[in-house]
């Protein structure tokens, strides 16, 4: 990586003057003399030099001299003045090292918005980093950023004082670089009170009977003791974000919840809430002095949960009391579910475990493959947890690191029901399907420039239309579904459901699109990586389903593509909540308390996790679930690693 040392000296007088830019002029010579008299005080030498003498330690110290060519001084006014790296559009020259210094007046701040940005992708030799201060000293830095942004999501930086220090530093790789333009903004006098609250919530916030929120919330209740409320909203000048929406009603402080459980926080609940073992206050209030069940856990926080949520290795009460004195005896080894085998069971190429966590990171005999062995294509077995895609050749013929160009997002990005916006190009995989004049009914991703991955019982209706190929149209790069420009429309030219899908039980809920002509990958169409049939998502990981549907049971379609962070539910549990309904080519996906789940629409859409590696890999596919987003009813998705041989034998992928 590159290290750019420097010094500085702040000079308290005289007053800056553009004539200080001129190394010439008499006031510049004047105060360089100055300088030179007081930094002989403490000026010393250091002496750089070769001898015969052997050292264990040495360096080796660069200097990067600095192109006049590529060094600018700007003065910012209220006016919006624009500057690029160099030759943008095209590719700024390989080892740029180019600055810029923006001066504005005093009792202002500088703001600079970046309106393109395309660096390299790796920080550590091609980045632009911003400073407080004319010299890049880091105890300065205000951030260094590389990367694709989409344009929904540009880079904005407001300066602390009426300085700023932009540099570009780049390797002999090329990028296209950037747009900029700044300008200046009269700097905010912050109050003693508001220095307070900065030490906790930095930037934007409301204020409620004297209390301060910031950040993030899904919910926020707040009630008065009388019979008004002041709610004051206080924004700064540098990031925007989306808000908040209230909505305020009076009640009777005697009877605040007439026919319900009142919260302490204000909130009303549905008296079956009570003591149900869920935070549905937020606050907890609901749960205190609760008695549980014979078929529920007590966590030592006084929560009540299922039974079978214990030593289930997911943290369910919130204090992990459910996961303690979970170990098993001394001649037994835990399974991924929890439940405990002999030792003499782990790696004997037998699924002892439910889950088959004991054979997964097995090493095997040379030549021996087992049922959760990554197999090459040389017939060699890599007996590793997720060999795919790694960036680590296991396979001696690297068919494991092969087909590899998947999975990644070119932008940079900073619930369907519970869920949120997607931004531009944020889920490149992500493809609506459109039938006849209906719009959007259901979801794909993009596996290759010819073929897209659903749900079959996207496909297989009463209605036989929904068979004919000449009903559908998909398209891929779409966020906004009132906004098809630079969108990549394609007829299909086949579709095929797997042949075993039954459309009672949706086992085998799968179906492969044939596109009648191919994709061409852009920033915001790129394919998602498809997992070995051995490749392990495991219960708890954090993982993300998108898609059009309504955003809540009952409700309307979205228009802007949704997405939803949702967690792994191990199959034990998952077979548990839904009484046995769940084959082994089925996964569960959500949270049991609710609130954040796939719906009608999203079908067939993508259930995608990220790899160590970032690497995208897709888990699942959207298949079916009892309502949308209800308690202890998780979504029920295609589990794609058991389907992976008929992807790859129909598609040659």
């Amino acid at each position: 990586s590159t290290l750019v040392y420097s010094g500085q000296i702040k000079l308290l007088k005289p007053e800056y003057s553009p004539v200080y830019e001129n190394p010439d002029s008499a006031e510049f010579q004047q105060v360089a003399r100055d300088l030179e008299v007081i930094v002989s005080f403490f000026f010393f030498v250091l002496r750089l030099f070769f001898t015969k003498i052997q050292s264990q330690f040495w360096f080796m110290l660069f200097l990067f001299l600095l192109s006049e060519k590529c060094f600018y001084s700007f003065i910012a006014d209220t006016t919006s003045k624009e500057f690029t790296s160099p030759e943008h559009p095209r590719r700024y020259p390989a080892n740029s090292r180019c600055q810029w210094q923006i001066r504005a007046p005093k009792g202002y701040a500088i703001s600079v918005k970046f309106r393109t940005f395309h660096i390299e992708d790796d920080c550590a030799n091609d980045y632009v980093a911003i400073y407080d201060s004319l010299s890049p000293d880091s105890t300065y830095a205000i951030t260094k950023q590389c990367g694709l942004r989409p344009p929904t999501n540009p880079l904005e930086v407001v300066s602390s004082g009426n300085i700023m220090l932009i540099n570009l530093i780049a390797d002999k790789v090329r990028r296209p670089g950037f747009r900029a333009c700044f300008d200046s903004v009269i700097r905010l006098k912050i109050t003693l009170n508001t220095i307070v609250w900065i030490l906790s919530c930095h930037k934007d916030f409301i204020e409620v009977l004297g209390k301060k929120y910031c950040g993030e919330r899904h919910r926020l209740v707040v009630s008065s003791a009388t019979n008004t409320l002041e709610v004051k909203f206080h924004s700064d000048e540098s990031y925007t974000d989306k808000g908040f929406r209230i909505t305020y009603t009076t009640f009777d402080p005697v009877n605040p919840c007439p026919g319900q459980f009142a919260c302490t926080s204000g909130y009303c609940i549905k008296k079956e809430l009570h003591c149900d073992g869920w935070n549905d206050c937020e606050d907890m209030s609901d749960e205190k002095s609760c008695h549980c069940d014979d078929e529920q856990f007590t966590c030592s926080n006084g929560l009540c949960r299922p039974q079978y949520f214990v030593c289930d290795r997911v943290n369910d009460c919130g204090d992990n009391s459910d996961e303690e004195h979970c170990d098993c005896g001394r001649a037994e080894e835990r399974c991924g579910d929890g439940a405990c085998i002999p030792q003499e069971f782990i790696c004997d190429m037998k699924n002892d475990c439910a889950d088959g966590s004991d054979e997964v990171s097995c090493v095997a005999s040379a030549g021996v493959c087992n049922d959760f062995s990554f197999k090459c294509k040389n017939k060699q077995c890599v007996n590793k947890v997720n060999a795919e895609c790694d960036r680590e050749e296991d396979c001696s013929d690297g068919s494991d690191e092969q087909g590899c160009n998947c999975g990644v997002r070119p932008y940079k990005h900073n619930r369907i029901v519970g869920g949120q916006n997607s931004d531009v190009g944020e889920w490149p995989w992500q493809v609506s399907l459109h039938f006849q004049t209906s719009g959007h009914v259901c979801g794909a991703s993009v596996i290759s420039n010819k073929w897209l991955l659903s749900a079959a019982h996207c496909f297989i209706q009463p209605d036989s239309a929904y068979k004919k190929i000449s009903n559908w149209l998909t398209y891929s790069g779409l966020r906004d579904q009132n906004i098809k420009d630079s969108v990549q429309k394609r007829t299909l030219k086949n579709i095929i459901t797997h042949p075993n899908y039954d459309s009672m039980t949706y086992d085998y809920d799968i179906s492969l699109l044939e596109l009648s002509d191919p994709l061409n990958f852009t920033n915001t169409v790129h394919p998602i990586c498809l997992p070995a049939p051995t490749h392990v998502f495991s219960a708890g990981s954090s993982c993300f389903v998108t898609g059009w549907g309504t955003l809540r049971e009952g409700g309307s379609v979205a228009q802007i593509l949704q997405k939803a962070e949702v967690k792994v539910i191990n199959d034990t549990v998952c077979n548990m909540v839904t009484e046995g309904q769940v084959t082994s080519r089925m996964m569960c996906s959500g949270y049991l308390t609710g609130g954040v789940d796939a719906c009608q629409g999203d079908s067939g859409g993508p259930l995608v996790c990220r790899s160590d590696v970032g690497k995208w890999f897709q888990a699942g596919i959207v298949s079916w679930g009892e309502g949308c987003a209800r308690r202890n009813k998780p979504g029920i998705y295609t589990r794609v690693t058991k389907l992976r041989d008929w992807i790859r034998e129909i598609t040659n992928i």
